[in-house]
């Protein structure tokens, strides 16, 4: 009876290459990738000993240069069979610790004593001592009551708007320039009857008008980066903080590219200008200046609390595997014990800007070129050179501010810089300022409705 009614069943299943309905949207959406000349791709190199250079084959260096070179109307790269070093200036090790000795010890005795760690997420079996330890570390360095680990930064972003901000009486107060996991927050929150109000880019007037605007009676988070990643500023700190205590929102700060990087003893922008103590909410990871990975939240034992029972990303989760969380703990120990590598960092910076006659800021430091082609095709000349500096264009940056994006590492040398500097004046270029770029019309708030749809 079974076998028959087996045999009457019409068969529900269908292999992968028979669902033509999915195939054929696949394949229009990568093909309209295609056509916008916005397909990425990947370009697999090989390690070195420095955290700042990769030995890539030639086969895959042309590869990657003609695909810039399509795009941009430049001339193709010339066959070889010679691979060769590449100057990375497109990563956020900006503390070099990714292959710092005592960094790699640290991972590598994690790794042989106790493999990955309990693989469960942390409520359920996977929190152990060597992650309790690195939350008080952290929380030691951010200068607040306790820590949340995060399996990333983003995961930390997206705990902290989508758990904060639901219900209606949640108001998100973001800058427009925020990060897309920051973003993906809002739009979580908004889902969960959450209400956002986008400000333009550090304009504290622009953020007052809409507190000003806004009911006493709701619960009020202003988010924002500390350190905007295309953009290479700072947040307007002093200023976040004079409305905080005139409004009485909530601060988060995301200091993704800033911890370890600015302030005194590696605290952060927050730390950097002085305001720390009246940030409510740090969050961080651990792939960028800590050399490892993972995320972070900083706050009260309350906020933690919170996080770990309602932010969704930390809940359903597996914790982080120790030989991250033992990285990024000894990463905090180098640099407390060496404090000059930070010196080293911001001499880069200021050296950089010297040669090329930019205004610099921090590590990252925007070469606003204005037009697409030409930023592609200035990647292109300076990867065939040796140098990995990436283009950065639209949808990421507002239409006409294309830009090469550097990032300096305390890994870079003195004489990596100078090499670098004589490359990108060869290319011939014109600087836009960044102050004129921020202040364009380029540059416009989005509504709450227009950034729910993005």
């Amino acid at each position: 009876m079974l076998a028959q009614d087996a045999q009457q069943r019409p068969t529900a299943h269908h292999s992968a290459g028979e669902n033509t309905q999915w195939q054929r949207w696949l394949s229009s959406s990568v093909c309209k990738l295609e056509s916008a000349n916005l397909l990425r791709t990947l370009h697999p190199v090989s390690t070195t000993l420095s955290p700042v250079e990769v030995e890539i084959s030639h086969s895959t260096l042309k590869e990657w240069h003609d695909s810039i070179a399509d795009i941009s109307g430049s001339e193709h790269l010339v066959d070889s069979q010679v691979s060769m070093r590449l100057k990375l200036f497109s990563l956020n090790d900006y503390m070099g610790l990714s292959q710092h000795p005592a960094i790699c010890k640290a991972a590598a005795e994690a790794a042989t004593h106790c493999g990955m760690g309990p693989r469960s997420s942390a409520l359920v079996g996977g929190y152990t001592q060597m992650h309790q330890d690195l939350e008080t570390s952290l929380a030691a360095l951010k200068g607040t009551e306790d820590c949340l680990l995060f399996s990333s930064g983003f995961a930390a972003n997206l705990a902290v708007v989508s758990a904060l901000c639901q219900g209606p009486e949640a108001v998100i107060f973001s800058d427009e320039l925020n990060h897309a996991s920051i973003i993906d927050g809002c739009r979580l929150a908004i889902r969960s009857r959450g209400a956002l109000q986008v400000y333009r880019h550090n304009d504290m007037a622009h953020l007052e008008q809409l507190l000003a605007a806004c009911p006493s009676t709701k619960r009020k988070l202003v988010i924002t980066d500390s350190l905007f990643s295309m953009d290479g500023d700072f947040a307007d700190l002093p200023g976040l903080v004079c409305l905080r205590r005139q409004y009485g929102f909530a601060l988060a700060l995301d200091e993704a590219h800033a911890t370890l990087v600015a302030g005194h003893a590696g605290g952060g922008a927050a730390e950097m200008f002085g305001v720390a103590d009246e940030v409510d909410i740090h969050i961080g990871t651990l792939s960028k200046g800590f050399g490892s990975h993972g995320g972070f939240v900083a706050g009260s034992s309350l906020l933690k609390s919170f996080l770990m029972n309602k932010g969704r990303s930390y809940v359903f989760s597996t914790a982080l595997p120790l030989p991250a969380v033992a990285a990024a703990q000894a990463a905090i120990h180098v640099c407390h014990q060496e404090p000059e590598r930070r010196q080293n960092l911001w001499e880069r910076v200021q050296q950089l800007g010297d040669l090329l006659g930019v205004a610099v800021q921090s590590p990252v430091i925007p070469l606003v070129v204005g037009d697409e082609a030409t930023a592609l095709a200035a990647s292109a000349q300076l990867l065939k050179k040796g140098f990995h500096v990436p283009a950065i264009r639209p949808p990421t940056v507002p239409k006409n501010t294309s830009r090469l994006r550097v990032s300096l590492s305390a890994a870079h040398t003195a004489e990596d810089v100078r090499r670098l500097a004589e490359a990108i004046q060869e290319c011939n270029l014109h600087f836009l300022p960044m102050d004129q770029v921020l202040s364009s019309a380029a540059t416009r708030a989005l509504s709450s409705k227009a950034l729910s749809k993005l």
